[in-house]
């Protein structure tokens, strides 16, 4: 038990700070850890190097919501979340985004763990029917998201040039510094699409006065979008290629961001914490790692799954608390000039990227900023930008890749 809470602490510190600090993923933290195994073994037992990795995942997944809320900037997980977050933001209500994630967050906590146990047993028998029809799946989605847009041609356009930009940037992301990873080089292409190309058309005037009051949404709306984002992140969980910025893509076709954004951001904020933990019935069932996460666990001692479930559900909670504390201070920004904040938020990432990822980043960053400037002057929804994510898993999926 002592290793258990250990590795829990350990992990909501790093969850946290990956977490509030864009362009930092979860998968960093595992990296960091396993750099460090050495000395945590010391302290503690082999199990509290796995918790850990895994705590910090679960805790990454809802304090991710504060930035994108307050300073309108994505990471790989909150990209399309983002729209509506910091659309509230400027209407006075970014606490109340940041305690709607969370509560999605521990929406998707908890319908997780029965579906865990049902993914585990029943779902390793069809695999291969279910990776065939990934491809096909994404394909309807992308197409229900084109058709429902105010201008399916531009929405077309936008979808397949933001898609053909996520290749080349899957394609050569080996030119990439991967300072934190792997995974980094997705921030460049995705604060490109969906936060500076945002930030750039932040109007004049002040933040308005920040309210610190309850949610809008009702329970029977909170459960309602609650279940349908655990459903999409246990969905992407599981099938191979898939993230959660599909699972928010997905969403994105089913609810009406204009308006709806409140729903949206509680299902996103569900799907982004189921994931981790389907994420986390797929490795043990399967033995198939979706995250660098998953990746990281399997070059160690493994637990008992029961430990690591038990570990999450731990570091839920307290990510949880964490999350709504931290919503209050949202009233920071008030009176605060949304213009300048939007080009000081620019010039922070911009640098992120040039230190996380090189100039390969830098390249990225302007090619995606210009097209995700492209929604707002032919005035379409920026979300088939979230092509750039969907085309290279449907090529992966069809083996084009």
């Amino acid at each position: 038990m002592y290793d258990i809470i250990a590795g829990v602490a350990i992990g909501v510190v790093l969850g946290t700070i990956s977490g509030l600090i864009p362009g930092i993923h979860a998968n960093t933290m595992a990296g960091i850890l396993l750099s460090v195994q050495g000395a945590l073994l010391v302290v503690a037992g082999p199990a509290a190097l796995a918790v850990s990795m895994f705590s910090a995942l679960v805790t990454h997944t809802f304090l991710d919501a504060v930035p994108a809320a307050f300073l309108g900037v994505p990471d790989a997980d909150t990209a399309i979340s983002v729209l509506p977050s910091h659309r509230m933001c400027l209407e006075g209500r970014a606490g109340e985004a940041v305690r709607l994630s969370a509560i999605g967050g521990a929406f998707g906590t908890a319908i997780s763990l029965p579906l865990f146990a049902a993914f585990y047993f029943l779902l390793p028998s069809l695999q291969g029917y279910i990776d065939w029809w990934i491809g096909i799946i994404l394909i309807t989605f992308a197409g229900i998201l084109i058709l429902q847009s105010e201008s399916p041609e531009w929405s077309f356009a936008v979808f397949m040039v933001s898609g053909i930009l996520g290749l080349l940037t899957f394609r050569y992301s080996w030119l990439s510094w991967n300072t934190l990873g792997d995974s980094s080089f997705l921030m460049p292409l995705l604060t490109g699409l969906f936060g500076i190309s945002v930030l750039l058309h932040t109007k004049h005037g002040k933040m308005p006065p920040q309210e610190n009051k309850g949610v809008s949404l009702s329970l029977r709306d909170i459960a309602k979008s609650g279940t349908a984002g655990t459903v999409a992140g246990a969905v992407v969980g599981w099938l191979p290629g898939l993230s959660n910025a599909s699972a928010n893509a997905v969403l994105a076709s089913i609810f009406r961001i204009e308006k709806e954004g409140e729903g949206f951001i509680t299902a996103t904020g569900a799907a982004n914490t189921a994931n981790a933990f389907l994420a986390l019935a797929a490795f043990y069932a399967i033995s198939r790692t979706r995250n660098g996460v998953m990746v990281a666990l399997s070059q160690g001692d493994i637990p008992p799954v029961t430990t690591l479930l038990f570990a999450g559900a731990l570091a839920a909670f307290a990510a949880y608390i964490l999350t709504i504390v931290l919503s209050g201070s949202a009233s920071l920004f008030s009176g605060i000039d949304a213009r300048k904040l939007g080009f000081a938020v620019i010039g922070f990432v911009t640098i992120l990227c040039l230190v996380f990822t090189g100039p390969f980043g830098l390249v990225i960053l302007v090619l995606a900023t210009m097209t995700g400037l492209v929604p707002y002057y032919v005035n379409i929804r920026r979300i088939p930008c979230i092509g750039a994510v969907m085309l290279p898993v449907i090529c992966w999926s069809f083996g084009l890749l």
